[in-house]
């Protein structure tokens, strides 16, 4: 599973209304690796309240950035933090929702994407196995 920072999402000819220009995307993985990251979430977010640094985990490829998961009392979505790396603030509601939008994804069941959220923000977050939209 690869992590990347998309800064100008036009230059790949996938750019429409529906898009922010700028997006952090999952993708380049398969049903395992879903699986894992559902697992991640769960059981550091979930179950012991704590940030998940998801360019940490062994089956992320880094791409251009790190990312790190917090949870807070309202969702706010991505925000730049400096340098390479950006902070996920969301609510432990939306961290579940976004085990229930990934979950199709760890039996093979959907070859589409998802958005992770929908915030009125510059930095959308992606999940697709082709890194597509």
């Amino acid at each position: 599973m690869k992590l990347e920072f998309l800064s100008d999402t036009a230059l790949l000819g996938n750019f429409s209304d529906e898009v922010n220009e700028q997006l952090i995307r999952l993708y380049d993985f398969d049903a395992a690796e879903a699986e894992k990251f559902c697992h991640a979430i769960t059981q550091t977010l979930i179950n012991k309240k704590s940030q998940l640094d998801i360019h940490t985990l062994e089956f992320i490829e880094v791409v251009n950035c790190n990312l790190s998961l917090h949870i807070t009392d309202s969702d706010e979505g991505i925000r730049f933090a400096g340098g390479d790396h950006f902070i996920c603030e969301l609510t432990l509601e939306s961290y579940r929702n976004i085990i229930n939008l990934c979950l199709p994804f760890c039996g093979n069941k959907s070859r589409g994407f998802t958005w992770l959220y929908h915030l009125d923000i510059p930095i959308d977050f992606l999940f697709s196995p082709r890194g597509t939209w």
